[in-house]
């Protein structure tokens, strides 16, 4: 199942949203140009390692935000941007492009810090915009819990669009990351990040919203 859009429509034009989507892909099209020898070590230098962070904890915040502008491969930057575009629009103009940047970099902390806190004796570099991704997907569970999502849905050799509601499809997300995390589904994927972030962004967002009574769902 693909998100393709939503139905809620902004008459805001999402700066922020494709600002973030800009500045990832000029990092990717950068990590790119690299040769084998200096993509690692470009992902080893600026990516968060839980084992080093806990052992110098004073000098080591900066990377935290400069992980979640890193990605690993063509699939990876283009699955996160998508999701990025297709439910950051709605949640800026809710909040506005200075809020919205600041809570999307603080739910990519909180996401960064509660997979260190599970595993923080891990070697392996932290990278990857998904974790303040997961963020604005909880933000938009509480904003927009009614909007529907227009999905591509694979049915053994055909495929249809459908249109989901915004509910189903996150709590069904959120539910598999908390799946995955608990029983160490591996995959080299930052399960705990997905749900500090989400966590973040359900919790937080009544702070960023400048219209209270789309929390609970008014806005279709």
């Amino acid at each position: 199942m693909i998100p393709l859009y939503d139905t809620v429509r902004s008459h805001k034009f999402p700066l922020i949203t494709l600002s973030l989507i800009a500045v990832n892909i000029l990092v990717f099209f950068h990590e790119s140009q690299l040769n084998q020898y200096n993509f690692p070590r470009f992902i080893y230098t600026w990516g968060l390692i839980p084992s080093l962070f806990m052992s110098n904890l004073s000098s080591r915040w900066l990377y935290i935000f400069t992980s979640m502008f890193l990605h690993g491969g063509w699939l990876h930057i283009i699955s996160n941007m998508w999701i990025l575009f297709v439910f950051g629009r709605n949640v800026e103009a809710s909040m506005g492009g200075l809020r919205y940047l600041i809570f999307y970099l603080l739910a990519g902390a909180a996401a960064a810090l509660l997979q260190v806190y599970v595993q923080p004796e891990s070697p392996n570099p932290m990278i990857g915009a998904s974790g303040a991704i997961a963020g604005v997907l909880g933000a938009y569970l509480f904003l927009f819990p009614r909007a529907r999502i227009a999905s591509l849905v694979f049915l053994f050799v055909i495929f249809t669009i459908v249109e989901i509601p915004a509910a189903i499809i996150l709590l069904l997300w959120i539910g598999l990351q908390i799946y995955s995390g608990l029983f160490n589904t591996g995959g080299g994927v930052a399960w705990w990040a997905h749900i500090g972030g989400f966590l973040f962004g359900a919790v937080m967002v009544s702070l960023f919203a400048f219209r209270r009574k789309a929390i609970y769902g008014d806005w279709q």
